[in-house]
């Protein structure tokens, strides 16, 4: 696969027998090169990073242009590098495929059959803060970018609530181009094994289990077979329960809405997280995922149009209850082979505990498997959501990520079920840039004036379980849970003691039941009556002058 230097349209990686990676002007100026040289090939940027770069995609078509493209008979393929800018292997991975889909000829044919999207480099910001001496768990490349981006956010953290111009850059792609498979290319972290190209997808607990079928039935079986043809070791994805001790299983439950495959899942895109393994060479891991990306354009001439049945399938079920949230089983219901490495845990004099030493012999097991995960909640799908014009900032994010709303020209009043907040916890630490709410809520009916401008969002729809996801307030993933909502639950007004005497007085003298309720209140709690400010707040919550929208949870559900 690998060019000799002498080749014209060596890659600047090659150059340095994949030791080394090409910081973002070299990239670009060798993608532009590209570019001219083949009519297959356009380089478009689809915007732009916090510190200004453009991000840039590479479309290889034989089409005649986007249009054409988008609306292609053959399987699309969108491939994405760097959204942990250090795990960088897809870019280099991606040049190589690149020049031999065109300039170089050898791989051509596959263009016959299907069209490609390449993002070599997402979080371009990170990438250029490049050092020797990022992500001390990788072998490789010598220099590698950053994780985070300009502003310091994790963007695959990012899905759900688009706070970052990299993955609304990507939103957009989906939502325009609608890919038939999506792939994002990492390097893992974490224990040792002998693996060196891992992957997998929501599976058993998916959100479109047609789409999910398909991956495990038709893709992962072929993908295998090219990659240990080549002589890799392809496996699934690795997260130990025990990093210090891989027998003890491993675990596969559902990535939620703010990953990349969780959010494919979810908005019925196939997706596939790839997780080259951080522990061999940048060499092999390049290689490896050039050959994977080549299986899968093997692929999809023969069986895309079973993949596109299975969308269609997922797009239009309707689940009449949706899980918000999961909790992972740890109750495995089979074993399976592992291809480990041995290890042995020995005394630490620098911790004080143990320390895991990895001997590089290989170790050959089967271990439990945690593929189970159970609802912890469940949210009947309502018709539809209502969101007043004043939280433009939701709206607009709602229609980044494609969904489809009705607005509103005139006031008007709606029957909703409403949630009121009646207690809440802040997160104790920032969490990509934001301070995370948990709550509890009660749900009322009522009756809300809206005004002109505001949308009802319709969950009969394709993207409705991403709606409902996003709009629920006990789902992890809600704009509410990401804090988005902090407004409504600080109070706005308040009142003099000087004020509330005399009301209080009022209050009682008007109302025998209150009177009798505050007496009860005093006899029983010490506290309170000891405490002349609760007191008279207790009269305040009690009075119309109370802040009557404190704490109403400003998106509401259609009643049925």
């Amino acid at each position: 696969m690998i060019v000799p230097s002498t080749d014209p349209w060596v890659t600047p990686s090659e150059q340095s027998g994949l030791s080394h990676t090409p910081d973002y002007a070299a990239t670009v100026a060798w993608l532009g090169r590209l570019d001219a040289a083949s009519p297959e090939i356009t380089l478009v940027s689809i915007g732009k990073s916090p510190e200004g770069r453009d991000i840039w995609m590479v479309v290889a078509s034989q089409e005649t242009g986007f249009a054409e493209t988008r609306r292609s008979a053959k399987p699309l393929l969108l491939v994405q590098g760097g959204i942990h800018s250090g795990e960088i292997d897809g870019k280099d991975a991606g040049l190589m495929l690149l020049r031999d889909l065109t300039v170089r000829g050898t791989k051509k044919g596959l263009l016959d059959g299907v069209n490609l999207l390449l993002i070599p480099i997402l979080n371009v910001d990170g990438h250029e803060r490049s050092s020797i001496y990022n992500r001390i768990n990788q072998k490789g490349p010598v220099e590698m970018g950053w994780r985070t981006n300009g502003q310091f956010l994790n963007l695959n953290r990012d899905y759900g609530k688009l706070d970052t111009p990299e993955i609304r850059a990507v939103v957009q792609v989906i939502a325009h181009w609608r890919p038939d498979l999506y792939v994002d290319v990492h390097v893992t972290d974490g224990v040792d094994y002998q693996y060196d190209v891992t992957f997998g997808y929501n599976l058993k607990n998916a959100y479109s289990p047609a789409i999910a079928q398909w991956l495990e039935s038709e893709m992962r079986p072929q993908v295998n077979l090219d990659l240990e043809r080549m002589g890799h070791i392809p496996g699934p994805l690795v997260f130990a329960v025990d990093n210090s001790d891989v027998s003890k299983g491993i675990e596969a439950g559902p990535a939620s809405l703010r990953f990349s495959n969780g959010y494919g899942d979810v908005c019925h895109v196939p997706t596939v997280l790839v997780e080259n393994h951080s522990l061999k060479p940048y060499r092999q891991r390049v290689l490896g995922t050039y050959v994977f990306l080549e299986s899968l354009m093997r692929l999809l001439p023969g069986r895309g149009d079973k993949l596109r049945e299975a969308i269609r399938t997922d797009i239009t079920r309707r689940h009449p209850e949706i899980p918000v949230s999961w909790e992972s089983v740890h109750v495995s219901d089979r074993l399976i082979p592992f291809r480990g490495i041995a290890s042995r845990l020995t005394d630490s004099p620098i911790s004080g505990t143990k320390k895991v030493e990895w001997t590089g012999q290989k170790q050959d097991l089967n271990i439990p498997y945690f593929d189970s995960a159970k609802p912890v909640s469940l949210v009947r799908r309502p018709a539809a959501y209502w969101i007043p014009v004043a939280w433009s900032d939701i709206i607009q994010r709602l229609e980044l990520h494609g969904l489809t709303m009705e607005r509103f020209s005139e006031p008007l009043d709606v029957d909703v079920e409403s949630w009121r907040v009646t207690g809440y916890e802040l997160g104790k630490t920032a969490y990509e840039g934001h301070a995370m709410v948990r709550a509890t809520t009660s749900l009322q009916r009522r009756t809300v004036s809206y005004p002109a401008g505001s949308v009802r969002v319709s969950t009969d729809q394709p993207l409705g379980d991403l709606a409902i996801l996003l709009l629920e307030p006990d789902s992890p993933e809600s704009f509410f849970q990401w804090g988005f909502f902090l407004a409504v639950l600080q109070e706005h007004e308040y009142a003099e003691g000087y004020v509330l005497e005399p009301l209080a007085e009022k209050m009682l003298s008007e109302n025998p039941a209150l009177k009798a309720e505050f007496e009860k209140k005093l006899a029983a709690e010490p506290e309170f009556s000891r405490n002349a400010g609760q007191r008279l707040r207790w009269f305040y919550e009690r009075s119309p002058f109370f802040e009557n929208l404190k704490r109403y949870y400003p998106v509401a559900r259609e009643c049925q």
